[in-house]
C-alpha cells in the first residue's frame, strides 16, 4: 500500500496524524484537518504535487542554511554547532569567533575532516553533510554570538544559548522544608478604600496579614496587561501582552505624583467622586468599565503633572523613568504604541476592536503611518509607557515587602498559555502568530465538547528563526517581580492543539513545538531570576513533558480533586515531592461548590453537559468522591467517619480537615484558595463559557481584613502551618 506523502509533510512540520484522547483512546486526524493547518503554516497541500514540493522546500532550507538561528546547550556537557555544507564545496576548515554576552570574544579553529558528522543527505543530486563544531566546555551560562567560517570563504552565524541543567529551586525548598501559601485573584480583593477592584496596595494588605502566619508565598492570577482603551475585555487568559501589566491594578493614590497633586487629590476627595468608588466597592462583581473609568480619569491627570514637574525639569524621577523605557526597550515601546493606537481607533467607532480592524497602513508596527503616529503623538504613546512604569514599580514594592516580612519565597505568579488575537503581543509579531487556527484543547472529562480559547497560536518554526527571542522577553518580564511562576498549560514547551479557523475543537490536533530548547532557556531565565517554576500539566502529559520536567527539576500541579486513583484518593504520602499541591483551582469549583454540588447544577443550567446521561454519570461519579474523600481524611487521621453513617454537612472544620490532608502532602508547595478560607460558592470561572457566565468578575465576599480576623481562618491556617512542619494538625 502507497503511503500518503501528506503524513510525511505532516511529520515534518510536527503535525500529528493521531492522538489519545483522556480516555486513551485514539483518534486518527482527517486529512481536511491537517491541510488546513499547513495552510496556515504557509505550506500548500492541495494535491500530490503541490505535497511534494512542499516537502522538497522544507529539504531545501534545512540543508541551505548552514546554522541554525539559535542553538541551545547546557551547561558542562557538550557544546556544539551544528553545521550543514555541501561536500562538493570541499572545504577543509573551519574558524569560529564567539561572542559572550558580556563582550569577551574567543577564537579557534578545526579540521573539518576531525569534526563529528551528525547527518549526511542529498537534494537535487548534490550530497550534503552536517558536522559538529566543539566549542569550549567551560562557556558561561547566558546568550551568546558565534560566526563560523570556512576556509572557502562561506560565513554564518548563530545564537549560542549555554543553559543550566535545572531550573531554581528556593533554598529552603532545596534544603527539604516545604512552603505553602494563599492563591488570589487579584482583581477579587476587597478592602475599604480600594477603587472597586483589587490592585497592588490590597496585594500589599495581603501580605502583611498573612505573612505573621506562617504564609510564604501568594499565588496571583496572571497580571498581563489588558486593552486600557476596552475594559470589557477582561479574561486575564486572553491578554493583549503576556509582556508587559494590566494596568488597572495600580493603587492610583500610591502613585508618588498623587502626594504632589493637589487637583487630583481635590477631584478624588470629591463627595461625588468618593460615592462613586463607593458604589463600585459594594456589588459582588467587578464594575470594569467604572474603575476604569476612575482610575484613568486620575492617572491622565497624574500624567500631565509628570510631565510638567518632572519630565520638563529632567528630575531624578524623570531620569529613572527614561532608564526604565531605554531598558525594556522596543517590546515595551511597541505595546505603549499599540495601546495608544488602540484607544484612538476605538474613539472613532465599535468597528474598531483591536489592530486586525484597523486601516491595512496601521496592522503593521513598522508602516510608515505607525512612525508617523508614534512621533506626532509623543505624549499619549509616553502616557502608556508611564503606567507600565507605575505598574511595575508597585507589583516591585509588594514582592519586597513579601520578604521583608519574613516570607520566604513571596509573589508567585502565572502565565497565559497565549495572547489575544487583535492585542499588542500578536501585533507587535505579526509573523510569529497565525491567524488561521486558534489554540483549544480536545474534548476532555473538564469539557465534553472540547474547547477553543480564540487564541492564535505561535509557529514553531517562526519562533526558532527569531532565535527564541520572543519567548526569553516573556518569560524574563514576568520573572522580574516574583520568585516563582507557574507556566498555565505547560504542555505548550511541547505541543498545543490547534484548531483550524471554520472547524469545531474535535477536529483540531497537536502540533509540536522544541520542547528542549525552550524548557532549557526557561531553566536559564530561572536561575538568574532566583524563580522557581511550576508547569501546569493536567490531562494528557506526554512522556517527553513529564521527563524534561523532571529532569529541570519544574515542579508539577498536583490538584487534590484529581489525585484519585482505583476510586480513592491518594494519601498525602504519594504525592511527589517536586510539586506544587492544590485543593482547587481557577477553573474548578470551589472545594463548597464541589461538596454540596453546587457546580454541577450550575453547569446543567449553563447546558454544558451533552446529554442527559453524561449529566446522571457526572452525578453517579459525584456521589462516590465524596465518601472517598472522607475515607482518605480518616485514613490521615483527620476526620472520625463511618462509611454507613451520613456525610457531614460542609462546614470550616471540613474545609480545615481537607486543608490539613493538602498540607501533610510531600508537595514542596502546597495553596490554599482565599474563597475556600470563607466557604464560597460561586466559582472564578466556568470553562466553555463565555458571556453565559460571569467569569473573571466575581469578587471575594469579604474584605481582607475581615477574612483574617476570623476565628475559623486562623485554626485553618494553623492547621495548614503544623501539617507543613510535618507535625500532628490537630494538636
Amino acid at each position: 500500500m502507497k503511503k500518503d506523502p501528506l503524513d510525511r509533510l505532516a511529520k515534518l512540520y510536527g503535525i500529528a496524524g493521531s492522538y489519545y484522547d483522556f480516555r486513551g483512546d485514539l483518534h486518527e486526524v482527517s486529512r481536511a484537518s491537517r491541510i488546513a493547518i499547513l495552510a496556515g503554516l504557509g505550506v500548500e497541500a492541495a494535491d500530490e504535487q503541490a505535497i511534494d514540493t512542499a516537502i522538497h522546500a522544507f529539504e531545501s532550507s534545512r540543508w541551505m542554511r548552514a546554522v541554525p538561528p539559535a542553538v541551545v546547550c547546557t551547561a558542562g556537557g557538550k557544546i556544539q554547532v551544528p553545521i550543514a555544507l555541501p561536500v562538493d564545496l570541499h572545504a577543509t576548515q573551519v574558524s569560529w569567533t564567539l561572542t559572550r554576552e558580556d563582550g569577551a570574544q574567543q577564537k579557534g579553529a578545526a579540521p573539518l575532516k576531525k569534526l563529528e558528522v551528525a547527518e549526511r543527505g542529498v537534494l537535487d543530486g548534490r550530497r550534503f553533510v552536517r558536522v559538529l563544531l566543539d566549542l569550549p566546555g567551560d562557556l558561561p551560562l547566558g546568550y551568546h554570538q558565534i560566526t563560523v567560517t570556512l576556509d572557502t570563504g562561506l560565513s554564518a552565524q548563530t545564537r549560542l544559548i549555554v543553559a543550566p541543567s535545572h531550573c531554581h529551586q528556593p533554598a529552603g525548598i532545596a534544603a527539604g522544608q516545604r512552603a505553602w501559601g494563599i492563591a488570589v485573584q487579584l482583581y477579587s480583593l476587597r478592602s475599604a478604600d480600594n477603587w472597586g477592584m483589587g490592585d497592588f496596595r490590597d496585594l500589599r494588605e495581603l501580605i502583611t496579614f498573612a505573612a505573621p502566619l506562617g504564609c510564604t508565598l501568594v499565588g496571583l492570577n496572571p497580571l498581563h496587561a489588558l486593552m486600557p482603551a476596552d475594559p470589557s475585555h477582561i479574561s486575564p487568559y486572553s491578554p493583549s501582552s503576556r509582556q508587559f501589566l494590566n494596568v488597572l491594578y495600580i493603587s492610583v493614590p500610591e502613585v508618588p505624583e498623587f502626594a504632589e497633586c493637589a487637583a487630583a487629590q481635590a477631584r478624588v476627595a470629591s463627595a461625588e467622586f468618593q460615592e462613586q468608588l463607593q458604589r463600585m466597592r459594594v456589588p459582588a462583581n467587578v464594575d470594569y468599565a467604572g474603575v476604569a473609568r476612575a482610575k484613568f480619569e486620575i492617572l491622565r491627570q497624574l500624567y500631565e503633572h509628570f510631565r510638567e514637574r518632572h519630565l520638563q525639569k529632567e528630575s531624578p524621577r524623570a531620569v529613572a523613568f527614561r532608564n526604565y523605557v531605554e531598558a525594556r526597550g522596543e517590546p515595551l515601546q511597541l505595546h505603549a504604541i499599540y495601546d495608544a493606537l488602540d484607544a484612538d481607533f476605538r474613539l472613532q467607532g465599535p468597528q474598531y476592536w483591536g489592530w486586525p480592524s484597523w486601516p491595512e497602513d496601521y496592522r503593521d508596527p513598522a508602516s510608515s503611518s505607525v512612525n508617523r503616529f508614534a512621533r506626532d503623538r509623543v505624549a499619549e504613546v509616553e502616557y502608556f509607557l508611564w503606567l507600565q512604569w507605575l505598574a511595575e514599580a508597585q507589583l516591585d514594592e509588594a514582592q519586597k515587602l513579601a520578604r521583608a516580612s519574613g516570607m520566604s519565597i513571596g509573589l508567585y505568579g502565572d502565565v497565559a498559555v497565549g495572547a489575544n488575537p487583535g492585542g499588542s503581543e500578536t501585533w507587535a509579531n505579526r509573523h510569529l502568530y497565525l491567524q488561521s487556527a486558534s489554540v483549544g484543547a480536545p474534548p476532555d472529562a473538564l469539557a465534553l465538547k472540547g474547547q477553543d480559547w480564540g487564541i492564535p497560536p505561535q509557529n514553531p518554526f517562526e519562533l526558532a528563526n527569531q532565535a527564541y527571542q520572543p519567548f526569553i522577553v516573556m518569560v524574563r518580564n514576568n520573572m522580574r517581580s516574583v520568585a516563582a511562576l507557574r507556566f498555565d498549560h505547560v504542555m505548550t514547551l511541547f505541543r498545543l492543539w490547534w484548531v483550524p479557523r471554520g472547524m469545531i475543537s474535535a477536529h483540531g490536533t497537536y502540533v509540536r513545538y522544541p520542547l528542549q530548547d525552550l524548557i532549557a532557556i526557561l531553566a536559564l531565565e530561572s536561575v538568574r531570576h532566583h524563580c522557581a517554576v511550576i508547569g501546569e500539566d493536567l490531562g494528557t502529559v506526554p512522556e517527553e513533558v513529564r521527563v524534561a520536567m523532571e529532569h529541570y527539576q519544574l515542579n508539577h500541579y498536583k490538584v487534590l480533586l484529581f489525585e484519585q486513583a482505583d476510586g480513592a484518593f491518594k494519601a498525602p504520602s504519594e504525592y511527589v515531592k517536586n510539586a506544587l499541591a492544590t485543593v482547587t483551582t481557577h477553573d474548578l469549583p470551589t472545594l463548597r461548590s464541589w461538596w454540596e454540588s453546587h457546580d454541577i447544577d450550575l453547569r446543567q443550567q449553563l447546558n454544558l453537559y451533552p446529554s442527559e446521561a453524561v449529566l446522571q454519570s457526572v452525578r453517579a461519579a459525584r456521589a462516590l468522591e465524596l465518601p472517598a474523600m472522607m475515607a482518605a481524611l480518616v485514613r490521615a487521621g483527620l476526620w472520625h467517619w463511618q462509611p454507613h453513617e451520613p456525610l457531614p454537612p460542609y462546614s470550616p472544620a471540613l474545609a480545615r480537615a481537607i486543608h490539613a490532608f493538602l498540607g501533610l502532602s510531600n508537595a514542596n508547595f502546597a495553596m490554599v484558595q482565599i474563597e475556600d478560607l470563607i466557604g464560597m460558592i460561586p466559582p472564578v470561572n466556568v470553562p466553555g463559557t463565555d458571556k453565559e457566565h460571569a467569569n473573571w468578575q466575581r469578587k471575594v465576599a469579604l474584605d481582607t481584613r475581615e477574612i483574617f480576623a476570623r476565628q475559623d481562618v486562623k485554626d485553618m491556617l494553623d492547621a495548614m502551618n503544623r501539617a507543613r512542619r510535618g507535625e500532628n494538625p490537630n494538636a
